[in-house]
């Protein structure tokens, strides 16, 4: 068994900006070492937990605009393939697309050596068929990728959210326990 100074906190680590959380063995040792009572430690955990959950709504919502576009990005990849298939054949590509919101209108897309993409903020670019695939390609790995990151940042953060509500529940405990010691203490003295 380690000693009670080395057992009471164990090393905290840090992921993206994302502060590890202290996992407290030994509340009594915590609480020295911390220089805190037992409230100012606990609004300083649940301090620590809102913040988590800050940080977790952000990194929620980054992942939902993650996933909603990796289907874009891979729905024009597959029109500039299919543009690429229909290359040198002399038959036109018959298309349906989105003019407004739930406004259709059906274009005739003759062979044409070049894509448009829209690249957000206003921005439009006309690309080679093969430097759009390349593009939305490198675009596509680089969204996956970031996808993995948050994903592994989310499963940290959950981590760190876990460890700071045990530790709460063990300063909370802890306190009760003092609290009905030092009553049976009392009350000892007076019999």
């Amino acid at each position: 068994m380690a000693s009670s100074s080395s057992t009471a906190v164990e090393t905290t680590t840090e992921r993206r900006g994302i502060p590890g959380a202290q996992f407290v063995e030994d509340v009594e040792t915590y609480l020295t070492q911390s220089g805190l009572d037992v409230n100012s430690s606990l609004s300083f955990l649940q301090e620590r937990l809102q913040q988590y959950k800050l940080v977790e709504m952000k990194l929620l919502a980054q992942q939902r605009d993650l996933q909603a576009k990796i289907p874009d990005i891979e729905k024009c990849l597959d029109v500039v393939a299919i543009l690429q298939a229909k290359k040198g054949t002399g038959e036109p590509l018959i298309a349906d697309f989105e003019v407004s919101e739930g406004i259709y209108s059906q274009a005739r897309i003759e062979d044409a050596g070049s894509v448009c993409l829209w690249l957000g903020a206003n921005v439009m670019l006309e690309y080679s068929r093969e430097e759009a695939t390349a593009l939305l390609q490198k675009n596509l790995d680089n969204a996956k990728a970031s996808l993995e990151v948050l994903f592994a940042d989310l499963q940290f953060l959950r981590d760190q959210v876990t460890i700071t509500q045990v530790t709460i529940a063990r300063v909370y405990n802890w306190d009760v326990h003092q609290k009905r010691r030092m009553r049976e203490a009392v009350t000892a003295e007076k019999d």
